[in-house]
């Protein structure tokens, strides 16, 4: 039977951010705390609460130990040393649930619920003091994910919430516009995750025919449709034991969401003209430009599918938000290129690297490549690549 007990916190004045995958959860801390709503925020999972300390300053955070997406250590771990400042206060709601009042009457004691001796005890919170003798303040830079570039802000956020989901298993959607490089987020996941040894399978839902969609997806039997000679496994099976990236996945017509949700649900797939069932062992990860949930409200997309896909999303930002990026990656294409071709190294002037970072790269990063591509032939035997070697397709754009 569980006991009652009160932990000591002293919550500073400021905003207070309350993270947890059950709303119900949320809404009791927050009632327990008689806050101001101006003065709290709520976080759907550890992602999300990640997200908001980037973007807003908070003094005190309640996190559910029971997250859905993160592990709660692992993450509380990463708060404490992104976050020093931060007053971390982790809560387990199994046992919360059991309690039947969750006062906080003077804000500066929480009353819990607390397991017979011998199970694990929460977190204490940590005073601003504690921490600033402990850690430095200065943030740890996160390194890139496997074959990326750029160190802003906005892409170490998105390296950092990637490097926690990596070695679970949890489906994951990256959304981001044309060009931003989803797929390189993916592939980075796969080879940072314990199934880096297996397959990395491509699927772009947006390049094959709806005809074909499912016998591509799903595999067909000996004469399911005329010309169907012999049995095939599907795309989802090639993946078993490692990842499978579902490419512009808002382009999947209704009739194979449906399908495809059983696979999210069951780990099972099911041949076209056969009704053997497959157990297939891959984690999902989906990529998007589209809006979803706009999809979802105009019944162009399933609800239930949308929520299994999103447990952990990923925002990648456009190069036009992360213009310090432009630069580094335009020198890294540079570079390649010369490696490609036997040359030696070529730089851009400093009008070249002005009129770069001019530009507001609609096409994003492979915008961009293509560019450098194109500058590096009319550069031809310059070791430099000048303004007008850009010129042409400025005016053009």
């Amino acid at each position: 039977m569980s006991a009652a007990i009160a932990i000591p916190i002293r919550i500073a004045q400021g905003r207070i951010l309350v993270a947890s995958s059950r709303s119900e959860f949320r809404t009791r801390v927050l009632k327990g705390l008689a806050v101001a709503a101006s003065a709290a925020a709520e976080a759907s999972g550890g992602a999300d609460a990640l997200i908001k300390l980037e973007s807003n300053e908070y003094t005190t955070l309640f996190i559910d130990q029971q997250l859905e997406d993160l592990d709660a250590e692992e993450l509380v771990a990463t708060i404490r040393a992104r976050f020093p400042l931060l007053n971390v206060v982790v809560i387990d709601s199994s046992q919360m649930a059991e309690q039947p009042s969750f006062d906080h009457p003077a804000a500066e004691s929480l009353e819990i619920a607390e397991e017979a001796p011998g199970h694990a005890s929460l977190d204490p919170p940590a005073s601003a003091s504690r921490w600033m003798n402990s850690l430095d303040v200065t943030p740890p830079r996160v390194d890139p994910l496997p074959s990326m570039i750029g160190t802003s802000r906005k892409m170490e956020q998105l390296y950092r919430l990637a490097r926690l989901v990596a070695p679970r298993d949890t489906a994951v959607l990256i959304v981001g516009n044309t060009g931003t490089g989803k797929e390189l987020v993916a592939r980075g996941i796969h080879t940072l995750s314990r199934r880096s040894r297996g397959p990395f399978v491509v699927v772009n839902c947006a390049a094959i025919p709806e005809s074909l969609l499912e016998a591509e997806l799903f595999g067909f039997a000996r004469g399911a449709f005329t010309g169907a000679f012999q049995s095939r496994l599907g795309r989802i099976h090639a993946a078993h034991g490692g990842t499978l990236l579902l490419d512009e996945v808002g382009e999947l017509p209704l009739s194979m969401q449906a399908k495809l949700l059983r696979f999210v649900q069951e780990g099972e797939v099911q041949r076209l003209g056969s009704a053997d069932l497959f157990r297939v062992d891959a984690r999902l990860i989906a990529a998007t430009n589209a809006d979803l949930l706009q999809r979802v409200r105009e019944k162009q997309f399933r609800e239930d599918l949308y929520y299994r896909l999103a447990v952990f999303p990923l925002s990648l930002p456009s190069l036009a938000n992360r213009p310090e990026d432009i630069l580094p990656l335009a020198q890294h294409f540079l570079a390649s290129l010369c490696a490609q071709g036997g040359l030696g190294k070529k730089t851009f002037s400093p009008e070249a690297a002005a009129l770069l970072g001019k530009y507001s790269w609609p096409g994003n990063v492979r915008e961009l490549q293509h560019w450098i591509e194109r500058a590096f032939v009319l550069a031809e035997a310059n070791d430099q690549i000048r303004a007008e070697h850009l010129s042409l397709q400025s005016e053009s754009a």
